[in-house]
């Protein structure tokens, strides 16, 4: 049994360092992570099947969020993907080491605008709109990287920054792009999908600020909590998203797609239905 399931040597394979590091417990959370992310990636893959031709946009784009996700996990959990970075201040540089997971910014510039764009295509904000968005959430995510890599208290100035990007975020997706949500006939959706997010986002800066940022809780609870936010925020909105999704009018969205590539129009009108037939050319004609 012990070569079938063999236990956790992931420390011991890659030996953290540092005051502040992973433990094998924490380890073991992350794997479980990982798993979790991979079974909603190999589920979500199968749904594909079943939704209707030209009607799989937020699919493929749930299937490449977990899939990163279960990527990012991974390295976690094999303890690679981090940098030791001393938390001190202007006036103590003898502070403890603590291990940074640069991993888990990687995933969050990836999984934060997956979120965005699916918001922003279910509310028929205009693309502009979208990008801005996930512009913003660019800013916040790499302020945030910058200042857990920064050794004095000046990294209290990048945190306010990504705070401000988040705090526009926050206002673009509940204002505008509820307001835009029901002319298009998926208000409620919208406002329950949005809520949840910025529910969840509304945690990041705490739990930053008392893990990467402060150093008040370990590496391995930090973790855990940050694991406990992706999965509540990309996972659970994975598959409220695909679920939903069966109701919502593509044609008004925008999005519905057929042989001849994006349907414009209001109404999801489908040029092929509407086209000739094919003819054979007359003889003598080129």
């Amino acid at each position: 049994m012990v070569a079938l399931f063999p236990r956790n040597d992931a420390l011991n394979v890659h030996p953290p360092a540092g005051n502040q590091y992973l433990t094998t417990n924490g380890s073991n959370w992350l794997f479980t992570v990982t798993t979790i992310f991979g079974v909603s990636l190999l589920v979500l893959y199968g749904l594909k099947f079943k939704a209707r031709a030209g009607e799989r946009f937020f699919h493929y784009l749930f299937i490449l969020a977990n899939f990163v996700g279960m990527i990012a996990y991974f390295a976690m959990a094999s303890d690679l993907a981090w940098d030791p970075v001393r938390q001190s201040n202007e006036l103590d540089r003898s502070g403890p080491i603590r291990q940074i997971f640069w991993a888990k910014y990687v995933f969050w510039v990836v999984e934060f605008p997956v979120l965005i764009i699916a918001l922003g295509v279910l509310s028929g904000v205009a693309w502009a709109t979208i990008l801005y968005n996930v512009a913003l959430s660019w800013i916040w995510i790499i302020s945030y990287l910058v200042a857990a890599y920064t050794t004095s208290n000046y990294k209290w100035g990048f945190f306010a920054f990504g705070f401000l990007a988040h705090i526009f975020l926050l206002i673009s997706t509940m204002h505008h792009g509820r307001g835009s949500a029901g002319r298009v006939g998926a208000g409620r959706d919208y406002t329950m999908l949005a809520g949840w997010v910025n529910l969840v986002w509304l945690l990041f800066p705490i739990a930053w600020g008392l893990s990467d940022g402060g150093n008040y809780i370990g590496v391995t609870p930090s973790l855990i909590w940050f694991g406990v936010m992706d999965l509540a925020l990309l996972t659970v909105t994975s598959f409220a998203v695909v679920f939903l999704s069966r109701r919502w009018d593509y044609g008004a969205l925008n999005i519905a797609f057929t042989q001849y590539g994006r349907v414009h129009a209001p109404g999801g009108h489908y040029p092929e239905k509407h086209a000739p037939a094919a003819t054979a050319p007359a003889a003598g004609t080129v």
